[in-house]
């Protein structure tokens, strides 16, 4: 029998033409970062950082930091260099290869980078969970009205993603849960021509939001709407209601799933695949309508 589909429609503050970020996950193995001549590209991470660039590079390559981010820009084409991002606070070292190309007629401008730590733990043992309400430093947040909690993970995950780091909201309770491993997302939004990447996942009180990247595999416009996911969910919410054709800088978006009592993998629907006639426990003369009535 097929699940019922639970969605919720939220009203939040999202920039509906926010610009995408490309994200890479730091697992301990360089991260390929390509630049284009005349181009700036920012990097955002959530630390200080110091950058390390070779001495031969540094008359090709012109880097800044400043709040949490790294601001690159080249100003002639070079081979693939090796570029330190050194945290300020702990000493830990990010790796990047960096690379840079001449720019193409009418070449557009490449998307932000938004570094995550892959390693990211559970919420600590004795750490608040907070409550459903968004703390605005300010007064007893008890006293103020309440939110409800999908909201405020979507909200916070959106701006984790999109937002600069030195704007991004602080809420208490808020915590990063590592990534689960191979999501069955085939089934997700099978009615579609799209290819989908798990980004993030984060947790409060009980409820979970996991940010999933979305690209359009096809050349026409497809609308985004929630009526189309298939699986058990509390709330789901597209960063953009539109993607424009593959190739386009308007084909990707995000999609943020809010499930509770457990993770994204306990409320996806299983894959479907074709049934083998030969193992058929009703016999090669009988068939089986979808709904599993026998004909």
């Amino acid at each position: 029998m097929r699940r019922v589909v639970l969605l919720c429609v939220l009203t939040l503050c999202l920039t509906q033409r926010s610009p995408a970020v490309e994200i890479l996950r730091w697992e301990r193995l360089p991260l390929t970062v390509e630049l284009i001549v005349g181009q700036e590209r920012v990097i955002f991470l959530d630390r200080r950082v110091r950058v390390g660039v070779p001495s031969a590079l540094s008359a090709h390559l012109r880097v800044q930091s400043a709040g949490g981010a790294a601001y690159l820009r080249a100003s002639a084409p070079f081979a693939t260099s090796r570029v330190q991002l050194q945290d300020v606070d702990t000493g830990a070292l990010i790796l990047l290869d960096v690379s840079a190309v001449a720019a193409a007629p009418d070449q557009a401008p490449l998307e932000p980078i938004r570094i995550v730590d892959a390693e990211a733990g559970p919420i600590p043992d004795g750490h608040s969970r907070g409550s459903e309400r968004l703390s605005s430093g300010q007064g007893d947040p008890r006293a103020e009205p309440a939110t409800p909690v999908a909201v405020v993970l979507t909200r916070y995950a959106s701006q984790a993603l999109y937002a600069p780091l030195r704007t991004l909201e602080p809420v208490n309770g808020v915590a990063r849960v590592p990534l689960p491993h191979d999501l069955a997302l085939d089934a997700l939004l099978a009615s579609l021509p799209v290819r989908m990447k798990p980004l993030a996942v984060w947790r409060l009180d009980g409820e979970w939001v996991t940010a999933i990247r979305i690209s359009n595999a096809s050349g026409r416009w497809l609308d985004m709407d929630p009526r189309a996911l298939q699986g058990d969910f509390l709330a789901a919410t597209f960063q953009h209601h539109a993607l424009g054709p593959a190739g386009e800088s308007t084909d990707t978006t995000v999609l943020y799933l809010v499930t509770r009592g457990h993770g994204l993998r306990d409320a996806l629907l299983p894959a479907v695949s074709a049934v083998d006639a030969s193992v058929n426990p009703l016999g090669p003369t009988h068939a089986v309508h979808e709904n599993g009535y026998e004909k």
